[in-house]
């Protein structure tokens, strides 16, 4: 029976990774194989200590696997990539070429095919609507967690059309060490500024907490933080791309080679709203936001 392992920076017991790994059974599906029937899969979880990865990759790499997927985005992603030259690896990313994971999302080659979520009008979609949704706002900071500097950086130059021409001002804070995320927020509060996130999910816990605590208007790239109480989120839909990481490992474990398989860029995208943490930050929500949102909570 083949073996799919699943490096995962987070923990099975989150809502939100178990939705993913639904999802990727769902692919897996769609190619004929079923977990426990024809397939098996191994998880090894670092539980939000990315310091564990190396050593939970070794493991899966001695088991042997047939396939590592990636879960908790770029981190987990590099981690597979140093462990292994030759072990297929399915991933997603927030920028696969940016995060050094890939040279060409049209022809991969190598053992890494998957998903590159980024796209640039996520998050100039999300500092419009943080602009919508608190217009007070002295400016707005792109708060980068998790993420290398250079990716930081594109980011930032690609957001900088977006700030209605220069109306409201767009500065980039890099978080190289979580021990930064709290002086990082309360810096936010004290000048009145909002945030725009871009942040794997396995800091959801932290940064809806500090956002909360401060009481900084906080724009996030996943829906999980909304679900968690952040106030709203709009970026590519990570239980889509489980689906397409799904069909990759079973096209591979059915004899596709990765580097032929061309890395899928996100197509689908959502904006999810969270209504009490909008009341209780006194921020009147527009109809027209409520009228696009994917999801609601109440």
């Amino acid at each position: 029976m083949p073996v799919i392992g699943i490096l995962g920076t987070g923990h099975p017991e989150d809502p939100a990774v178990a939705l993913n790994l639904a999802m990727l059974k769902r692919g897996l599906k769609q190619e004929g194989f079923v977990d426990g029937d024809n397939v098996r899969i191994e998880e090894r979880w670092a539980r939000g200590q990315p310091d564990r990865l190396p050593g939970l990759a070794a493991e899966l790499i001695a088991l042997p696997v047939d396939v590592i997927v990636n879960e908790g985005g770029t981190i987990a992603a590099v981690e597979a990539k140093k462990a292994t030259s030759t072990i297929p690896i399915v991933f997603h990313a927030s920028n696969a070429v940016l995060d050094g994971l890939v040279d060409n999302l049209a022809k991969p080659g190598g053992n890494l095919t998957g998903v590159s979520l980024y796209a640039s009008e996520t998050l100039t979609k999300g500092v419009q609507f943080l602009t919508e949704l608190a217009p007070s706002a002295s400016a707005v900071a792109l708060l980068s967690v998790g993420q290398s500097l250079e990716v930081a950086r594109r980011v930032e130059q690609e957001l900088q059309p977006s700030n209605g021409g220069g109306r409201i001002p767009i500065t980039l804070r890099p978080i190289a060490k979580d021990s930064e995320l709290e002086a990082a927020y309360a810096s936010l509060a004290q000048r009145k500024e909002g945030a725009v996130v871009s942040a794997p999910v396995g800091y959801v816990t932290p940064l809806v907490g500090l956002a909360a605590k401060y009481r900084v208007p906080t724009v996030y790239n996943q829906r999980a933080y909304v679900i968690a109480g952040g106030l709203l989120s709009y970026g590519a839909s990570i239980p889509a791309a489980y689906v397409i990481k799904g069909v990759y490992a079973g096209r591979i474990l059915n004899g596709a080679k990765p580097g032929e398989l061309p890395v899928q860029q996100a197509t689908k995208f959502e904006l999810a709203i969270n209504l009490k943490t909008a009341a209780a930050l006194g921020l009147p929500v527009p109809p027209s936001v409520l009228a696009a949102a994917d999801e609601v909570v109440e």
